[in-house]
């Protein structure tokens, strides 16, 4: 069988490792149990964890054992890492209710019986019950304070001021992995880039407190072509809670991904073959749009299940084709008075009110069949009802409902 990190370097997952080596070696000779936490700061999953999923996912298929770390008890004090400010504390009944809905989330991407089944892991466990005096013995004597401030993630938040309660972080993280290590024998820790500083903690502890092997991978983050996160939308975060994030609006996220990042997020989010995405994405023309529909399809399916996906898929056809019975539904927080552009924005056909104005005034925006034409109208100019079809050009229609 194929060495699973030659699969993860060539679909782009790879970022950062320590150890390359020895750590090849191991993923090629050995199953390996590894892990990759998450802090359940919020009652679902985004966009920005997917990555690290998709990777448990692929080791899992190549019989590595992942272990899912929900940070019960890290996600009541907040990691800094790439934060300017302080994270607000939650507690325990939040922290439990958020972990619970990560659990169900992560079931469509990794198996949880079977062989090599995956683990759920909550450092509630054994962070909830520690001794300070013994912790600071028996941890905080491996950790050089010195070195910890040169970390990015405790350097950016410096100049603002950094809580002893955060400045704990590293050690937590650092204890975890030597928790997971001395209970399920786990040798490997995945993570996002920003968690780099955090995650080289913990093989060091091992390393030095064990005297075992201990390694660490970092995953790519997705970037737009100009340097930003991947995964906002006009309506906030693209969550993989559909009530958080409609389907069709997830679909429609990857429908509209810029045509530089199709291949790259196909290899990274997607099961599909390497061969048929370099095919898909051979042409740097129009036919290009093929390519992102099969994305937003395969992701879609991935996420929310294949007869969701399907239904996303019907409603972007009719959406871009006028078909009222499939076309897409969408309720934004409106009223009789608000502006037809600043409805086109909140409803999604329009990347901004100023793009929405220019469609408007070039005379290509109808409420119903009537033709806007003055870019400061009001919906109770066209309508006095509280839902009606909202036409941008001759493709993309949508039912607008008002809350």
């Amino acid at each position: 069988m194929k060495n699973v990190y030659d699969v993860l370097k060539e679909r782009g997952f790879i970022k950062q490792t320590i150890y390359d080596e020895d750590l090849y070696k191991m993923l090629g000779e050995e199953k390996v149990k590894f892990y990759v936490g998450f802090d359940p700061t919020a009652d679902s999953l985004h966009i920005g964890h997917y990555i690290p999923v998709m990777a448990m996912a692929w080791m899992q298929k190549y019989g590595h054992t992942p272990i899912a770390l929900f940070g019960g008890g890290t996600g009541m004090i907040g990691d800094p890492s790439g934060r300017s400010d302080m994270r607000t504390m939650m507690t325990r009944e939040t922290v439990d209710h958020n972990v619970e809905c990560f659990k169900k989330q992560m079931s469509r991407f990794i198996n949880f019986e079977g062989e090599n089944a995956a683990i759920i892991a909550n450092n509630a466990d054994w962070l909830l019950k520690l001794n300070y005096v013994d912790f600071l013995r028996d941890i905080g004597a491996y950790f050089s304070v010195n070195k910890m401030l040169t970390a990015e993630c405790y350097k950016q938040r410096m100049e603002k001021g950094l809580t002893f309660l955060e400045f704990n972080y590293m050690l937590m993280q650092g204890y975890d992995f030597l928790k997971l290590s001395d209970i399920y024998d786990c040798k490997l820790e995945l993570g996002g880039d920003d968690q780099w500083s955090n995650m080289l903690a913990g093989v060091d502890l091992i390393r030095r407190k064990k005297q075992q092997d201990a390694f660490c991978m970092t995953c790519t983050l997705l970037l737009t072509s100009d340097g930003k996160k991947m995964g906002k939308t006009q309506k906030g975060a693209l969550w993989l809670d559909e009530n958080k994030c409609s389907v069709y609006d997830f679909y429609q996220y990857f429908r509209s991904v810029e045509d530089a990042k199709v291949e790259e997020c196909m290899k990274l989010l997607t099961f599909m073959d390497l061969e048929e995405i370099e095919e898909l994405c051979k042409y740097k023309d129009e036919r290009i749009n093929e390519a992102k529909k099969r994305l937003a399809y395969e992701v879609t399916k991935l996420v929310h299940g294949e007869e969701k996906a399907k239904a996303a898929e019907k409603q972007a056809l009719a959406a871009f084709g006028g078909n009222a019975e499939d076309m897409p539904t969408v309720e934004i927080n409106a009223n009789g008075d608000t502006l037809i552009a600043d409805v086109m924005f909140m409803a999604g056909v329009a990347a901004s009110k100023s793009e929405a104005r220019r469609l408007i005034d070039g005379g290509g925006v109808k409420i119903d069949e009537a033709k806007v034409s003055d870019s400061h109208a009001t919906v109770k100019d066209f309508t006095n009802a509280n839902s009606f079809v909202l036409h941008k050009g001759k493709k993309v229609h949508v039912n607008v409902k008002l809350n």
